[in-house]
């Protein structure tokens, strides 16, 4: 996944912070051998508990849906606002009052969207207390959801991708 979605420049981040790398996760989620590899790991993420997956605009969107698939369990897809049209609704999908939701993520690095998500999710009743990741880019050791009471859970995260950064330059 490293090779195939770290591409190198100055780059803004969601959060305003500035990096000379990024992760383009469409990159890996436009492949489907490698975004089923990645919903299998994160579908052996999830709490055991889970009733409904959460997929959050736009990149944890394919990932819920490949996950969905595969553990037969049905899904939310999470806008980052209600849409003002239609139904009005922020998430499209299945009830998630009273229900058990985690949600899933492409790549946390302050958990911005992620905060949003669970307090509007959490505002219409859900259950949200775990999120998982493909790829957490948050420093070493640090929840940047602590704040929500939000677990995070990932396949990758910073230190595994500079690993094997190190690694393939060595």
């Amino acid at each position: 996944m490293d090779a195939t979605c770290r591409l190198t420049g100055e780059f803004t981040l969601r959060s305003g912070q500035v990096s000379n790398e990024y992760f383009d996760k469409y990159l890996f989620e436009a492949e489907p051998l490698l975004l089923a590899r990645v919903a299998r790991e994160m579908a052996q993420l999830l709490p055991a508990d889970t009733e409904l997956l959460g997929g959050l605009e736009m990149g944890g969107i394919p990932i819920a849906t490949v996950v969905s698939q595969l553990l037969g369990m049905p899904v939310l897809f999470v806008r980052k606002e209600a849409k003002k049209y239609g139904t009005c609704k922020l998430a499209e999908g299945s009830a998630y009052e009273g229900k058990r939701v985690t949600l899933i993520e492409d790549v946390i690095t302050t958990g911005g969207a992620v905060r949003d998500a669970t307090n509007a999710l959490r505002a219409g009743g859900a259950i949200v207390e775990t999120v998982v990741c493909a790829i957490d880019r948050s420093p070493e050791g640090v929840n940047p959801l602590a704040d929500v009471g939000l677990e995070v859970r990932a396949v990758l995260t910073k230190a595994d991708l500079d690993a094997v950064r190190a690694a393939a330059t060595a």
